[in-house]
């Protein structure tokens, strides 16, 4: 039976995500022992222990040359990681760091690629935004993402769409394109609705709102960042950007009383 990764991640804590996969190690064999060592890699790297992470790559680092595409793929995609990642303070991302990133994501990215597995070749190039941080950079790796996920057939692959489209639409509207940019919010919403949790259905809505406020469409946004409040407020998880919005929505629409309110709101939660 193939391993299934995605089962023994939970993102929110890597330590228990470490235990799961050293248990995996039990049985497994050459090859899925190499997977998973990379996995108990990125736990590391999420808890920012990036020497520890590089480490365990390093000793996996002989045994790459005959292992299967995945392996390598994960490989190279992981050892990307230790490098440049959403976990990196930005002083750490020198010239000769991103370029080791950059030379491992695309490593990764050739060899997911030959070998058809989509949903890792995505994966490696999503990642290169985090090396490429103009946001025109980060664009163009976007649409080579999309583009793959619109190509491929693989549901892994699928499974991409929702944070590609809102890393799309996060990158135009940096770049102050803003109707384009509330397309793709909004395609990510549309993808969230159908696949999503509670919380990224509402990050999503969030995403909309605040590009409906760059285009002076405020009644718009006000009415989507209250129905906001109200549902985090239900699940008792009140949520500082959405009272910063709705501090900010008053305000534009001159009304200094509820401005401070939320102003009020924001400061407690936070």
């Amino acid at each position: 039976m193939a391993l299934d990764l995605a089962s023994l991640w939970d993102f929110n804590q890597p330590e228990v995500s470490e235990q799961r996969f050293r248990a995996a190690l039990v049985g497994a064999s050459v090859d899925e022992t190499i997977i998973l060592q990379t996995q108990i890699a990125r736990t590391y790297g999420l808890r920012r222990d990036f020497s520890h992470a590089q480490q365990i790559l390093a000793d996996l680092e002989p045994q790459i040359t005959g292992a299967s595409a995945e392996a390598q793929t994960r490989y190279f995609l992981e050892l990307g990681r230790t490098f440049s990642s959403a976990t990196h303070p930005p002083e750490s991302q020198t010239a000769y760091v991103k370029e080791r990133a950059r030379t491992a994501y695309m490593s990764a990215a050739r060899l997911a690629q030959e070998a058809n597995l989509d949903h890792l070749a995505i994966d490696a190039l999503h990642m290169m935004a985090f090396i490429d941080t103009a946001p025109e950079q980060q664009l163009a790796w976007n649409h080579k993402a999309l583009q793959l996920i619109e190509t491929s057939s693989q549901p892994q692959a699928k499974k991409w769409e929702g944070s590609l489209r809102n890393n799309t639409g996060y990158a135009l509207h940096e770049l102050g394109r803003y109707e384009e940019a509330l397309v793709e919010f909004e395609l990510a919403l549309a993808y969230f609705e159908r696949h999503g949790n509670a919380q990224q259905i509402r990050i999503a809505h969030w995403m909309v709102a605040w590009t409906l406020r760059s285009l002076g469409r405020l009644d718009e946004a006000l009415a989507i960042q209250l129905c906001l409040e109200k549902e985090c407020d239900e699940a008792g998880e009140p949520d500082t950007f959405v009272f910063e919005e709705l501090e900010l929505l008053y305000r534009g629409l001159n009304d200094p009383e509820k401005a401070a309110l939320y102003a009020r709101r924001r400061k407690a939660a936070g």
